[in-house]
């Protein structure tokens, strides 16, 4: 009988350490499957976090780029709006062209003297050479000052070589002879002509 009772005993306590194993092990699976869980959620919601804070950072960063540029507008339209802003432009390039008149009478009288006017094709050659240098002077100096974001020189025309080169030739080899007032009043004609183009181009 004691033997019965032992060898139940024994059996008891297998059957005990073997439901425990098993709680022990379906324990570890839980809590390993929990933790995986919790892992792939995390990551889940971090991707959703960085998803969101890149897009976010991306239409910012347009945004901004957006009221840059209409920043730019707004600020060429108002500067176009300004009286003052077209006055002084028109103040400046007067002075210029008024400067380039005398350059040009003083351009006709020296290749008159000095040049060998019989070479006409020589002379009309020197004479547009002569005038690009001054045409390009001047746009060094416009480049300094804008309208509109862009630089002065880009509303020159270079025609106006052409128109000048053309009063110039006119005079050199006029047949009546040199007569310097004249040549004066057809320069700043051509001149007068050149600046309405110029204010057209900055209100076109």
């Amino acid at each position: 009988m004691d033997n019965v009772n032992s060898v139940n005993q024994i059996t008891e306590v297998a059957r005990g350490i073997s439901d425990y194993g098993f709680t022990i092990m379906a324990g570890a699976i839980f809590l390993t499957l929990a933790a995986a869980l919790m892992i792939a959620c995390f990551v889940w919601f971090k991707s959703i976090i960085n998803g969101i804070i890149s897009r976010s950072e991306n239409n910012m960063g347009e945004l901004l780029k957006e009221t840059r540029t209409q920043n730019e507008v707004l600020a060429d339209i108002s500067e176009g709006l300004l009286p003052e802003t077209q006055l002084r432009i028109k103040n400046l390039s007067s002075f210029a062209f008024d400067l380039a008149t005398e350059k040009v009478c003083r351009l006709i009288k020296r290749i008159r003297e000095e040049n060998h006017i019989v070479d006409e094709e020589g002379t009309k050659k020197k004479i547009r050479k002569l005038l690009t240098n001054i045409h390009e002077d001047r746009n060094s100096k416009f480049d300094v000052f804008k309208y509109h974001g862009k630089k002065l020189s880009e509303y020159v025309n270079r025609d106006w070589i052409e128109w000048v080169a053309k009063v110039v030739d006119d005079e050199i080899y006029d047949k009546s002879g040199p007569n310097n007032g004249r040549a004066y009043t057809n320069v700043s004609a051509a001149y007068e002509k050149i600046k309405l183009d110029f204010y057209h181009r900055l209100n076109a």
